[in-house]
């Protein structure tokens, strides 16, 4: 059975690895044991800002070429 620290860390990969067209991201999970669950959670927080950051940025770009008839 996985400890709460481990789910929190595979989540963190999966959030680093849903942007697309990169190579995998792995955590090297010795790496992070000496944080703590709150920190682990920071991270997933900041991981989602940033994508959510990167989302605007994408549509404020695409928004460049719509068309003036729309």
């Amino acid at each position: 059975m996985k400890t709460q620290k481990e789910k929190l860390i595979e989540d963190i990969e999966k959030l680093l690895n849903s942007y697309g067209d990169q190579a995998p991201t792995f955590i090297d999970k010795n790496l992070l044991e000496f944080m703590d669950e709150e920190t682990l959670k920071s991270i997933i927080n900041s991981v989602l800002i940033q994508k959510e950051n990167v989302n605007t940025d994408n549509l404020e770009w695409l928004e460049q070429f719509k068309s003036d008839s729309e």
